[in-house]
Order: structure tokens, then sequence, then C-alpha cells
């Protein structure tokens, strides 16, 4: 790893106006590395447990909530509501900002005050023991100061360094697969009744998710060409279809549930800007994609997955449910009509 004093840090991120996430890449450093240098110089360390954090920050009003991964961005503008916290996993549960946290890996918390032209830009900011950014909070303009003010005295840290020592990144799992079980995957596949039971089934064979989808075959799962990837974003915004977008990484999973309205490709970035919900992908990052059904109670949960070279996962797209406004039928008919892998080969 690079080595950069604090002072060095500070000093390039006052000349550097682009993503710090591009910055720190090209530092050869943990993205933390660089809040943590602005401890005592607008940052400071707070604690990042989700059941300490979030409660403080439901009190904010109004943010902006943002996941990430390396190949995809999602943003949503609303308020944290209906927190429910627990020591392996908490969520929040709101049409806007309905996110599914998981604690161990919410180690290093900063809350962040940079002066700018237009003013102070207020965030919360979470990382891993690697200094991978796990989630992040920005304040806007009808965000409660006071709020700020309070979340920042509750959960300051007695250590105010600006050095951190960070853990080596765990490398993305490689893929799992153990052809000899297929026949037991398939049949507990069809016996199902809820999407939940898949990781329990899969972790009992001795596989991921990426393995299992290798040797399942039909009707389970569709290999799809790479670029089913943006024909599927096209086809939601033509058709107006209801869709649960699925972004994260191994601490935090959020969740858009809606709509696609205005498409702005640009580059290898294919994105989705609409008031209240961005998302940003990297299409040059898919190397495989899979259209995907598992049997629940209420009838079969339909998904497109897309995968990185490494195998790591971006994003998952399910049909949003009827109750809330979804079509089965028509999301079905969209997955069903986006190229197959073997299609786009010939």
């Amino acid at each position: 790893m690079t080595q950069h004093s604090p002072a060095d840090l500070r000093r390039i991120l006052a000349e550097d106006s682009g993503r710090p996430f591009d910055l720190a890449d090209k530092l050869g450093l943990p993205e933390a590395a660089l809040v943590a240098a602005q401890v005592g110089h607008g940052a400071m360390r707070i604690d990042a447990l989700p059941g300490r954090l979030i409660p403080c920050v439901q009190r904010l009003g109004d943010v902006l909530a943002l996941t990430r991964n390396r190949s995809c961005v999602i943003e949503k503008i609303g308020t944290y509501n209906e927190f429910h916290d627990g020591e392996h996993a908490a969520m929040t549960v709101d049409h806007d900002i309905d996110i599914r946290m998981f604690p161990r890996h919410w180690v290093h918390g900063f809350a962040v005050e940079k002066p700018t032209a237009t003013g102070v830009r207020r965030s919360v900011q979470v990382f891993d023991a690697a200094g991978d950014a796990i989630h992040k909070i920005h304040l806007r303009d009808g965000s409660d100061l006071a709020a700020w003010e309070e979340l920042r005295r509750n959960l300051a840290l007695a250590d105010q360094s600006d050095q951190t020592e960070f853990a080596a990144r765990d490398p993305v799992e490689p893929t799992k697969s153990a052809p000899e079980r297929a026949d037991v995957l398939r049949r507990e596949w069809s016996e199902m009744s809820d999407t939940h039971q898949f990781n329990i089934l899969i972790r009992r064979l001795k596989m991921n998710r990426l393995g299992a989808y290798r040797i399942a075959g039909a009707p389970f799962v569709r290999p799809l060409a790479v670029a089913a990837v943006a024909a599927l974003i096209d086809q939601v915004q033509a058709e107006k279809v209801g869709v649960m977008m699925f972004v994260g990484n191994q601490g935090c999973i959020q969740i858009h549930s809606g709509r696609f309205g205005n498409l702005a490709p640009m580059g290898p970035w294919l994105n989705v800007m609409d008031p209240g919900f961005n998302l940003h992908l990297r299409g040059d990052h898919v190397a495989e994609v899979w259209a995907v059904e598992k049997p629940t109670k209420r009838g079969p949960a339909i998904s497109v997955e897309a995968f990185d070279a490494e195998g790591g996962l971006i994003f998952q797209c399910f049909g949003l449910r009827p109750e809330k406004g979804g079509d089965p039928d028509q999301w079905a008919a969209l997955v069903a009509g986006l190229p197959a892998l073997a299609e786009a080969a010939a």
C-alpha cells in the first residue's frame, strides 16, 4: 500500500475535485484513508454500529442514502423509518429508504463537514475493516441541523486520530459449485416456498450463488447475454415496469422499488436519473448475467442478476410485487424476451 501522511492526503484532497473513490484507487489506498486524514479538519470519528447510528440518522429527516459496490451505485432521497435492529442483520423498511444492514461490516464511521462554494456539505460515511465504503448518508437543504449536532455529540468516539490501520480486503469468493450434487440442488430448489430458503440451500450444499446458477440449468436459470443488462434497463423504462432493484456490498443492500424514468447513458455508465432516485451502473464491468426463477407461495420470483469478472454480484432486479403495484406477467414477459447467451454468440 502506498504510504502517505494525513497531511499529504489533505493536500492532495484540496487539489483534487474528483470522486474520492477514484482518487483512493489511483493512490492505492482504501477510500476511508482519505476520510480519516481529515479527522480534526472537518471529519469526526463516530460509532458506526447501526443500532446506535441509525436512530440518530432517523432524526435528520430528509437525506440522500447511497450504497455502492465497485460497479454500481444506488442513491435514494427520503427519511430513515422503521428501523429494526439485530446482532447479525438490521434493516429500515420504507418505500424510499429500504436497506438491509450487516453490522459486523460497519467498522469505521465518520461525520464529515466539507466547506464548498455553495455552503457546508454534511455526511455520515461508514466503511468496513478494509476501508471500503459500506454506506453513506448525505444531508440535504431540509435536513435537521440540530439533529446533526446531536448525532455528532452522541456518537463521537474518544479516539479522534487522523491515522488508521486497515485490514486486508477480503477477496471475492471464487465460484463454488458441486456438480455431483446438481440433482439435489434441482430437487430442493423446486420445493422452495420462499426466496430466502435459497441461501440456506446452497450453503448446505457447499455452493455459492453463482456456482449454483452454473449447474442448475432450465427451468431454474437461463444464461443471458451481457447486452441483456442494457436491454433490461431500456425496457423497464419504455414499458413502465415496476421493479425492485437490489444494489449492495457485503455490509449493506439498498433497494429501489418503482420504475425507471430518465435514462442518461454516458460512456461505460448506464444511468437512471430520476427525482429522488439515481442509479449508476458500469456496463463494461458486467461479465455474466442470469435470469433466475425461484418458487414461492405467492408464485415464481423471477430475477435478472449480473456478476463481474471475479464473480462478484453487481445487482439483482426483481419484478415489483402485485400488492405494491407490480405486474408479474408483464415482468415475466420482459425477462423472457431478454437476449440469451447462446443467441448473442450466434
